[in-house]
């Protein structure tokens, strides 16, 4: 079963994603590493609540990234890790929920992304969901970049890292 499959893959993700965010260090939220560059806050951020997208995926049928006449979201970006680490688990429980709540037939069905009113994707759920996945492992990574130019701990994801040896 889909739902199932997506389920244990997001507990196996969030788990690391969780060690990541335990390491993010006070007062650095307006550091990047480029001026092209997004802010340690905003990826912390982002990466802490990309689970919620699961559970919008599933509950709703598009999201538009710029709604005309809208404005878009702006989060926090001075947020602890204990702030990041409940943010992100709270995602991940909500998200769980709605894979519990769902059917692998509703993960068939079609999503679609817009910007300003126009569809720039439209796929099945389930390709979504996994899109999602993967997109929260490349921003994880990021941070484990972040981290490491900060002189912070950089956590095992994988494997062991040079930092924490345990696996």
């Amino acid at each position: 079963m889909l739902t199932k499959f997506f389920a244990a893959q997001l507990e196996r993700e969030a788990e690391i994603t969780r060690r990541v965010l335990d390491q993010v260090p006070a007062g650095q939220h307006e550091w990047k590493p480029h001026e092209k560059s997004t802010t340690f806050g905003y990826l912390a951020f982002l990466t802490a609540s990309m689970p919620s997208w699961v559970e919008m995926e599933i509950a709703r049928d598009e999201l538009d990234l710029n709604p005309p006449g809208g404005s878009p979201a702006k989060p926090r970006l001075d947020l602890t890790a204990a702030d990041l680490r409940k943010i992100h688990d709270d995602a991940v429980t909500k998200a769980l929920a709605a894979l519990a709540a769902t059917t692998d037939t509703h993960l068939k069905t079609s999503w679609q992304l817009l910007v300003g009113g126009r569809v720039v994707s439209e796929l099945p759920r389930e390709v979504v969901i996994a899109d999602t996945l993967a997109h929260l492992a490349h921003h994880r990574g990021q941070m484990t970049v972040y981290l490491r130019l900060l002189g912070a701990t950089v956590p095992s994801i994988y494997g062991p890292s040079a930092d924490d040896r345990t696996f």
